[in-house]
């Protein structure tokens, strides 16, 4: 195992073996511990995670809350919070939801380590199998590490390769650590819960689902094709007339329509447009996607839309953002009723 971590980060590293071993059989068996004082306690603390995740609250909120926490019952109280938040996540099933709190959970890792000794830093990175060797990592190591993000500036032909080494800076390097942590945990879930504990659980479960429905409403509203960009316009026609659609273009359109809220059957409706459909393959490539393999992915970039020849009739709007996903927003913002019927008809930014 190494070098031992003090205690003390364990409140921030929740998901190591060694925090686990430090809270033992603290919470067993669970569906008896939740009912107790010291129980309420922790379903309080989870909840509050999760809740923070769904918000995309700041994440000082919740190290803020761990802070005070230093004796041993304390750091229990917040190792099991950790537990059973992803618990709740698992009960809800929503793969959104869970994405959420890894993203969140990962967020509040990084910052504790950027925020801490290299010594720890040093530890974190061997035990999750990310360790930079004097600024790089070996080329199989980072491919792996970036497979979820988007940006153009972690493509390998962007980055400078010597000897089979990826260099890095220290800040990329933190970052493709809280990457590797949000994978990590993603892949973790959802965990196999017993029905007794998730029927306990029920009305928070109940609770931070509507909030996550509420959460991306507030963002994208209800959802109008007829605020789509040209380029997802145009894969869906390209779809009802039976052309064969790149991947690429299936990506774009799957992430795209997961992003603002539509559920998994209404993506494959939209599929379901083309004359070859095939439920089964459709399914298969819309789960994978949307999160089901580990990884829920993000739209692409209309730079990245561009390279794959996805960028198509381009209108003035298209001229001032560089996502799709803010062309539609910036869209549905753009008609929203003002007092007095007019519709807004703001200058975007980018």
């Amino acid at each position: 195992m190494g070098d031992p971590l003090d205690q003390k980060d364990l409140i921030h590293l929740p998901f190591l073996k060694e925090a686990q071993q430090f809270l033992g059989d603290f919470a067993s068996p669970l569906d008896t511990f939740l009912t107790t004082p010291l129980g309420e306690r922790v379903v309080t603390r989870a909840y509050a995670r999760v809740a923070m995740a769904v918000r995309k609250g700041r994440s000082d909120q919740g190290r803020t809350l761990s802070r005070a926490t230093t004796d041993a019952l304390g750091i229990r109280i917040e190792i099991a919070s950790f537990v059973l938040a992803r618990i709740i996540v698992s009960c809800v099933k929503d793969r959104s939801l869970i994405e959420r709190l890894c993203r969140y959970e990962a967020q509040l890792a990084y910052e504790a380590l950027v925020e801490g000794s290299e010594k720890t830093r040093d530890l974190v990175a061997e035990r999750i199998g990310f360790v930079p060797i004097k600024g790089s990592v070996p080329v199989v190591m980072y491919i792996e590490a970036v497979a979820g993000l988007r940006e153009d500036r972690w493509r390998l032909v962007n980055r400078e390769v010597e000897g089979g080494l990826v260099a890095l800076t220290k800040s990329e390097a933190d970052e493709l650590m809280r990457e590797r942590i949000r994978v990590m945990l993603t892949q973790q879930l959802p965990l196999s819960v017993p029905d007794t504990v998730c029927r306990y659980l029920e009305p928070i479960t109940t609770d931070l689902l509507a909030m996550v429905k509420a959460s991306i409403l507030e963002e994208f509203g209800e959802i109008e094709e007829g605020f789509f960009p040209p380029c997802i316009k145009a894969i869906i026609d390209a779809l009802a007339v039976g052309t064969n659609i790149t991947h690429p273009g299936r990506f774009a359109l799957t992430a795209f329509c997961h992003t603002i809220g539509m559920a998994t059957t209404g993506i494959i409706e939209l599929f379901s447009r083309a004359p070859d459909f095939s439920y089964d393959r459709t399914i298969y490539q819309v789960e994978h996607i949307t999160g089901r393999g580990g990884t829920e992915y993000s739209p692409p970039s209309c730079a990245t839309m561009r390279t794959h020849g996805l960028c198509v009739k381009p209108d003035p709007l298209c001229t001032k953002v560089n996502f799709p996903i803010r062309y539609y927003s910036v869209k549905k913002k753009s008609h929203l009723p003002r007092e007095g019927g007019e519709t807004s008809q703001g200058s975007p930014s980018t």
